[in-house]
């Protein structure tokens, strides 16, 4: 693999990643029964077709996830089912769409209106997808193929994240101005600030480091075609999310096992398509409507051959093959654009 080549895989998949925690990160609760939930809206909102993720972080200043400063709510680079899970506060395998729904994405820049919590943003969002795409849907309660995640026969092997550090009791000052390093990109401000460096070594290895953001540390080590990835700070509903994105079906977490622990993950080639795919993205060579860029659920999984389920069972963990009842989101209708700002 070429320097340049592996620029490409790493940037990609450090913006998928990132893009992964951001949404992943929002409220676990489930939004209520019904149609809708929203009884508040946006006080102005433009809602606009995102750039590229891949061009985006080429060009070395990209825009992806959410932000919400005040009564500023900032999304960058999400796909509609991206969207639908933040505001109703479901997994992407709890919503039954469009095969296009994780393709497109947006930009959105909504204002809070003066005396709401931002803590409502999930409802205004419900009422911009009704309003600009024209979102209708109804629940079911459905059988699913899933993996449960659950703890091994010789118990966990995970080490617990060390907690967050006091804030500072020191006025703050005003922010200095920050000169970006090279190979460094600085994604997203404020509490949500996410700082990615890269490096290479010049025969297609290198390693990615992003600090900062809910999920702690994470550092992406490529070596031979595959990667390793060290996380910092991660819960069991999160990993059960992530690895969702690198199989044939959706990964809920049974383990019943509480806090922040620190991981590691191995992927294999195959494993950081699928995880690209999912991010409605193509690896550096796979063409459209090519085996190799078919979505993740179309391809079979093989349990004892891929290096996810040997590193969920080095953790002292076990992916099991269930069906499980899971209430689902069932498009009715949406539209593909949204209505004019």
């Amino acid at each position: 693999m070429s320097i340049r080549a592996y620029l490409r895989h790493s940037r990609v998949l450090a913006c998928a990643a990132f893009a992964l925690a951001a949404v992943s990160v929002v409220g676990q609760t489930p939004a209520p029964a019904g149609t809708s939930t929203a009884s508040l809206t946006f006080e102005v909102a433009t809602v606009k077709l995102a750039r590229p993720i891949q061009e985006q972080v080429q060009s070395g200043k990209p825009h992806i996830g959410l932000t919400v400063d005040g009564a500023r709510v900032d999304i960058g680079a999400l796909s509609l089912m991206d969207l639908i899970g933040i505001a109703y506060k479901v997994k992407t395998h709890q919503i039954s769409g469009p095969d296009w729904l994780p393709i497109d994405r947006f930009d959105v820049m909504g204002k809070i209106p003066d005396g709401v919590d931002k803590d409502k943003m999930p409802e205004m969002l419900q009422a911009l997808l009704a309003d600009r795409f024209k979102l209708t849907f109804h629940r079911e309660n459905r059988d699913h193929q899933i993996y449960a995640l659950v703890i091994g026969k010789n118990g966990p092997k995970l080490k617990e994240s060390p907690p967050d550090p006091e804030p500072s009791k020191e006025v703050d000052l005003p922010p200095k101005e920050e000169k970006a390093e090279k190979g460094t990109t600085v994604i997203s401000s404020g509490d949500n600030k996410i700082t990615m460096r890269q490096r290479s070594d010049g025969n297609g290895n290198g390693t990615t480091t992003m600090s900062g953001g809910a999920i702690g540390n994470m550092k992406m080590t490529m070596e031979d075609g595959h990667m390793h990835m060290e996380l910092s700070k991660m819960t069991l509903i999160g990993l059960a999310e992530v690895l969702s994105r690198f199989v044939d079906k959706p990964v809920m977490d049974m383990t019943d096992l509480k806090g922040n622990f620190q991981m590691a993950i191995d992927l294999s080639m195959e494993d950081l398509q699928n995880a690209a795919r999912a991010q409605g993205m193509l690896m550096p060579g796979a063409s459209p409507g090519s085996a190799s860029s078919s979505r993740p659920a179309d391809a079979a999984s093989d349990p004892s051959g891929t290096s996810i389920f040997s590193t969920v069972q080095q953790m002292g963990l076990k992916l099991e093959a269930r069906k499980a009842p899971i209430e689902t989101i069932i498009i009715d209708h949406v539209e593909k654009v949204p209505t004019e700002n």
